[in-house]
């Protein structure tokens, strides 16, 4: 835990916003749980679209309350659009001091969550030979155009591979290839029919639900208010504030 001997620097966590009513409440119980975790430290949020209150709302109405800096961690769990172009232009826009931290991707606290999500499902992985050669798990994500978000996906997914001892492939429900349904007849057609879904989201919405309503077998739920990631969001925010000449890219690559 890092300890500030000035007022820290507000943490504003930046949710990409859903239709999804549940989405939004699991973002504020998330948010209930980093400030279980850091009791007096300013934790607000901001919405890419969709879901008020806008970041940019959120920036203006902490520099009305005379908020001098603030951290902005994506609630995303890769680099893409938002994270490069989204989000610190609505920073550089805000009269406040504002920096933004990496996603939240790749890390093993995520493989934590992951584990964690597909053991509550049922997922045990098998002890026999035979069993663990005709498994195999699909990581499901929301997609991005950008390649360096396939590369943040498929880093989990290898670590996630590490972690089941079976092979995890990543797959997108938008903007990206493979779909959740290639990706499990890809498997399939290595011998591997005992496949499960792992829901690669933040929260509930559209995508989680669909890539889970194709899954063969288990689906996990999303990594939503799972305990490591409200200590990955205090990460992000620790890694920014006390490493003034840290880009958000250059902090993507460490853990």
């Amino acid at each position: 835990m890092t300890t500030y001997t000035t007022n820290p620097p507000a943490l504003v966590v930046v949710a990409h916003g859903s239709r999804d009513p549940r989405a939004l409440s699991t973002v504020r119980q998330l948010l209930d749980r980093v400030r279980a975790l850091r009791p007096g430290l300013p934790v607000h949020l901001g919405h890419i679209e969709l879901n008020a209150p806008l970041l940019p709302d959120t920036l203006a109405e902490l520099d009305a309350r005379g908020t001098g800096a603030a951290v902005l961690v994506p609630l995303l769990l890769s680099r893409g659009y938002h994270v490069k172009r989204d989000i610190p232009e609505m920073a550089a826009g805000a009269r406040l001091h504002a920096r933004v931290a990496a996603p939240l991707g790749p890390h093993p606290l995520l493989v934590d969550a992951l584990h964690a999500r597909l053991t509550e499902a049922g997922w045990h992985t098998p002890a026999d030979g035979a069993t663990r050669r005709a498994s195999g798990v699909v990581l499901a994500a929301a997609g991005s155009r950008d390649p360096e978000s396939r590369v943040d996906t498929g880093r989990t997914a290898r670590l996630l591979a590490e972690r089941l001892g079976v092979p995890v492939v990543p797959a997108y429900a938008s903007a990206a290839a493979p779909t959740v349904p290639d990706a499990v007849r890809a498997l399939a057609a290595r011998g591997r029919h005992r496949v499960a879904v792992a829901s690669y989201f933040t929260a509930p919405g559209r995508f989680a639900t669909e890539c889970a309503a194709v899954a063969p077998g288990i689906a996990s739920a999303p990594l939503a208010t799972h305990p490591a990631m409200a200590h990955l969001l205090l990460h992000r925010y620790d890694q920014t504030a006390r490493t003034p000449s840290t880009t958000p890219l250059e902090l993507a690559s460490a853990v």
